[in-house]
């Protein structure tokens, strides 16, 4: 009976979700799919379905557990802090067929724009026989005059990205070219590597083509524009306030090039050259995220703080390759759309194989007439996406929204300067299959495809892109807006699936890289925060400790009232940490405890430093591991205030995530000069946080319960029972926490790193002489190193603590970026 079942209505929608889905025959993507593509969507549907157990909800959350652990984010405009990426579990799927049809068409356009760009900063033949109006040139704000004449390596475009759409009735067409950053593709590489591991096989099932090939290409073609044979090739970022900086920190990490921001970088006799630990080493090429006017301030914009002085004079000198070549942002215009196609027939010979929304461009009055007649069927928008009249945003309007006083407005604007002013059709967008709840519905999306060029100079699509799917129905940002998700973007092979499958092979570079060693380059500015990165962890840590103590302490008040000494040391030890206000016995100690885990207004506290700690980790994206970034994101355990239990539990789980945090990042660091920075904060940081605490905690005659907290803060309890097997004495116990070379939170465990990273740090001195840190380092651990317990005094550990401040800012100084360094450029070292 139930075969019978299946065979006259088809398969039980719970065993199909796709049962029920209602998408039209023409303009849903899945309903108009061949056969077998539909049958390659059904059985994706049907693994999610079935690792819910019949919930397709719970695929939904399965994907945001992924996301959030690879840590994927971006932010809105706007933003302060990043937002965890919106992606839906089920993937727009394109078949193998039609997506050859598209990849022509990318192929045709990208080729297009490049002969355009190149005309337009070299022979100009297209502006003067009358084929492109010279205002469409120079009216972008995106035209660099300086650019005209200056040639690339090869080519002007590396890296495109194209908008698509899929009408009601099949056919695809250009929505705007995205020539200046590829914004999407790293988001694109993201997205298939959470749908693989939220859905395990399910996309190799269906032959989902896979998409390591495109980066290899990227890859390769980058570098085939330098001059050495093994270039050194970074990723320019304007910073992690940059809406796509978190794609940006993984597709640096993911191709092996340095992320490097404008202040990292230094021109010098026409070679570009990255700031780092050992002096200055040349790079290569460029792949830039930061806009042609900013890029360079004395070339372009002057108010620049984000670029690199005197970069286009290494791009002259021929010793610079820059990933797109400046200038390219002129036809991303909405207004050159209008002259696209004429373009191509002039230039090629050949119509559009994937055709432009039609376009109408008001700078000429036939168009500016046919617009102001045909609002109510248009989109109006900025020709060069620049404020103006009743576009103050140079966003894109609804013809049909304006007002009859709006339309007047505009009429008048047009007669003024038409030539701001675009239109077009108002486009209806093919749906596609979108979890809302527990069921599919037909939503609008569009398609962001990639290409790059190859080491030959070829174009590679990326098999697939970067979907979005609107809520709304707004599909024109730029990335993301409010309530969007985005897709993986599948491009499958049926007949590929059922032939025998090939051995999995990886792809390589034609020949392989010799073997090396090393983590290549640390730049100064990653030294600098992977430095202070160390040193916030531990005091998170020490300062979580310190807080459990203080409660632990204070719980034994009732049976020991003589412990109210030990309880206001630890409270104005706090204080002096920065980690609760007023930090003195007559405020309750509970409310001491709980400001010191969880007031983010007190710079010490708990919650403080972990703020900064992830405010760092934003710019150390690129060297953290992904299990060292889900560490650190997981949020800090929550306590009820005035519960000594509750903060008590907080304090330890604290204590157990920093280590935690700590450890993970440790071994996922090679023992190199990353690690060594990291581990030099910490151990300063240490080192000057446990003399801080016997300063405070140790008056001249300690109680019992003083030195107990001390050893506590040094996590040295267990140690100096199994060791003396008494109750604690001073001397004793100044020895483990100062001064054992053994005991791994000691200070003299500290200083002794520090040596040994001092000494293994890139030396710039030729005379032979130890630099400034290692010497100051060396002085330190050997006055240390002289001490006996009897002689630690407040005013012998007041001198450590100086000499502690004297050596972090020699190491500051002498490794990280100085403004007087910008000033003095004479002064660094040409180390290739």
């Amino acid at each position: 009976m139930a075969s019978l079942g299946v065979d006259l209505f088809g398969q039980e929608p719970g065993t199909d979700p796709l049962a029920w889905y209602s998408g039209n025959q023409q303009s849903d993507l899945f309903a108009a799919s061949p056969l077998s593509v539909a049958e390659a969507w059904r059985g994706f549907v049907s693994t999610l379905a079935q690792q819910g157990d019949g919930d397709l909800a719970a695929a939904q959350a399965q994907i945001d557990r992924h996301v959030a652990e690879l840590g994927i984010a971006f932010r809105l405009t706007g933003d302060e802090q990043e937002r965890s990426w919106p992606l839906g579990p089920v993937p727009i799927v394109i078949g193998a067929a039609e997506w050859r049809g598209i990849a022509a068409g990318l192929v045709q356009r990208a080729e297009l724009l490049e002969t355009i760009v190149a005309d337009i900063y070299g022979p100009q033949r297209l502006v003067r026989e009358g084929h492109l109006p010279a205002a469409m040139v120079s009216g972008s704000p995106h035209f660099a005059r300086r650019m005209v004449g200056i040639a690339p390596p090869r080519h002007h475009l590396q890296v495109v990205a194209i908008d698509l759409a899929r009408g009601p009735t099949g056919e695809w067409r250009v929505l705007a070219d995205r020539v200046r950053f590829a914004i999407g593709v790293g988001y694109a590489l993201e997205n298939r590597l959470a749908m693989s591991r939220a859905t395990g096989g399910a996309l190799a099932r269906m032959a989902t083509r896979r998409q390591n090939d495109f980066f290899t290409a990227l890859r390769a073609g980058i570098a085939a524009d330098c001059q050495r044979s093994e270039p050194r090739v970074a990723l320019l970022t304007p910073g992690r306030f940059s809406q796509s900086y978190p794609e940006q920190a993984y597709l640096a990490r993911h191709l092996g090039f340095s992320l490097v921001e404008g202040r990292d970088l230094v021109v010098r006799d026409g070679q570009l050259f990255v700031r780092t630990i050992a002096g200055l080493k040349r790079i290569d090429a460029l792949w830039r995220w930061i806009n042609t006017h900013s890029i360079d301030p004395l070339n372009f914009d002057t108010r620049s703080g984000i670029g690199v002085p005197g970069l286009l004079s290494a791009c002259e000198s021929g010793q610079l390759a820059v990933a797109n070549w400046m200038g390219g942002g002129v036809v991303e215009s909405r207004a050159m759309s209008a002259f696209i196609p004429r373009l191509c027939h002039e230039l090629r010979g050949e119509p559009l194989l994937l055709p432009n929304a039609a376009t109408w461009w008001c700078g000429g009055p036939a168009e500016r007439d046919y617009v102001l007649e045909h609002l109510d069927e248009l989109v109006l928008s900025s020709s060069f996406r620049t404020p103006v009249a009743l576009l103050p945003e140079g966003a894109t309007r609804q013809g049909s929204s304006l007002t009859v006083e709006e339309r007047a407005q505009l009429a008048e604007a047009m007669r003024r300067r038409a030539m701001d002013y675009t239109a077009q059709e108002i486009i209806q967008v093919s749906t596609t299959p979108c979890l809302v709840g527990n069921r599919l519905e037909p939503r609008g999306f569009t398609l962001r495809a990639f290409l790059a060029r190859d080491a030959a100079g070829a174009w590679t699509v990326l098999p697939g892109g970067l979907g979005r799917i609107s809520q709304s129905g707004e599909l024109r940002t730029w990335l993301m807006g409010q309530g969007d998700l985005s897709a993986d973007v599948c491009i499958v092979d049926p007949a590929a699936a059922a032939a025998p499958s090939p051995p999995m092979t990886v792809s390589a570079p034609e020949e392989a890289p010799s073997v090396r060693r090393g983590a290549g380059l640390l730049p100064s500015q990653a030294a600098d925060n992977l430095f202070w990165f160390g040193r916030y962890a531990e005091r998170c840590q020490q300062t979580a400790r310190a807080a459990r103590t203080l409660l632990q302490s204070a719980g034994d008040l009732a049976a020991d009232p003589s412990a109210m000494g030990t309880v206001e040391r630890l409270c104005r030890l706090l204080a002096r940490w920065g980690a609760a206000p007023g930090g003195n016995a007559q405020a309750p100690v509970l409310d001491i405890a709980a400001a010191a885990l969880g007031d983010t207004t007190a710079y010490g506290s708990v919650a403080a430093l972990d703020e900064r700690m992830r405010s760092l980790a934003l710019l150390l994206r690129d060297r953290l591991s992904r299990d060292s970034w889900r560490a650190l994101n997981r949020p800090l355990a929550p306590f009820v205030p005035g519960n000594a239990e509750s903060l008590i539990a907080a304090a330890e789980a604290a204590i157990e995530r920093g280590a935690a945090v700590q450890r993970l990042i440790a071994d996922t660091l090679s023992r190199a000069d990353a690690w060594r920075f990291l581990d030099t904060g910490l151990c300063l940081e240490r080192a000057s946080l446990i003399l801080q605490a016997t300063d405070a905690l140790l008056p001249a005659e300690p109680s019992g319960d003083d030195l107990g907290a001390l050893l506590d803060l040094a996590d040295a309890e267990a140690l100096y029972i199994s060791r003396y097997m008494t109750r604690p004495f001073p001397v004793p116990v100044i020895d483990i926490v100062l001064l054992d070379p053994e005991q791994p939170r000691g200070a003299i465990f500290q200083t002794r790193r520090l040596v040994q990273h001092m000494e293994a740090l890139p030396h710039l001195r030729h005379s032979g002489r130890a630099d400034l840190p290692l010497r100051l380092a060396r002085q330190l651990h050997a006055r240390v190193e002289a001490l006996e317990a009897e002689d630690v005094t407040p005013a012998v550990i007041g001198d450590l603590l100086d000499s502690l401040a004297v050596l972090s800012n020699a190491i500051g100084k002498r490794f990280f970026l100085q403004q007087e360094v910008l000033r003095r450029p004479e002064r660094e070292m040409l180390l290739g």
